[in-house]
């Protein structure tokens, strides 16, 4: 079970020194948005409009095109079916993202939570967990919750 589980961290979310800097963009896209749809599945009911805000963020937020986005997302799916836990995606973006990148990680969450104009219990409690294993500042959890919060106003 820990060799399996060591198997498919090596092969799905790994960025070694030998990767090249496509493959090291592409691991930390589906990482991102693994959690994004995680962040889908926190209130244990998908919603039409929390898919289709994945699609538009994932889209915007690494310029892809409509079939890369498609893509992305369904594969993401997948990782995220398979994870065990959370730290799996959150340790390829400790590796790799600068702490305002973190951040904007926590927001594109609050952004998925909030798309259905309110934000649930698990929801809340998921983007807590992951700013805290990315390891952001309360202050800036808090603030990209007001952003995306106060952009509905």
């Amino acid at each position: 079970m820990i060799k399996k589980l060591a198997d498919f961290f090596d092969r799905h979310l790994q960025i070694e020194a030998s990767q090249s800097t496509e493959a090291a963009r592409h691991s930390l896209q589906l990482a991102t948005a693994a959690l994004l749809i995680e962040m889908t599945r926190a209130d244990f009911e998908v919603k039409a409009i929390e898919q289709a805000k994945i699609l538009e963020l994932v889209k915007t937020r690494f310029q892809l095109n409509d079939s890369e986005t498609s893509e992305l997302v369904n594969l993401a799916e997948n990782e995220a079916d398979n994870a065990v836990t959370l730290h799996e995606f959150t340790s390829l973006l400790n590796d790799s993202y600068s702490y305002e990148q973190k951040v904007q990680v926590i927001e594109l969450l609050w952004e998925i939570a909030w798309a259905d104009g309110e934000i649930e219990k698990y929801e809340d409690y998921l983007v807590r967990k992951v700013a805290e294993l990315l390891y952001v500042k309360h202050r800036d959890f808090i603030g990209a919750k007001l952003k995306v919060t106060d952009k509905a106003d």
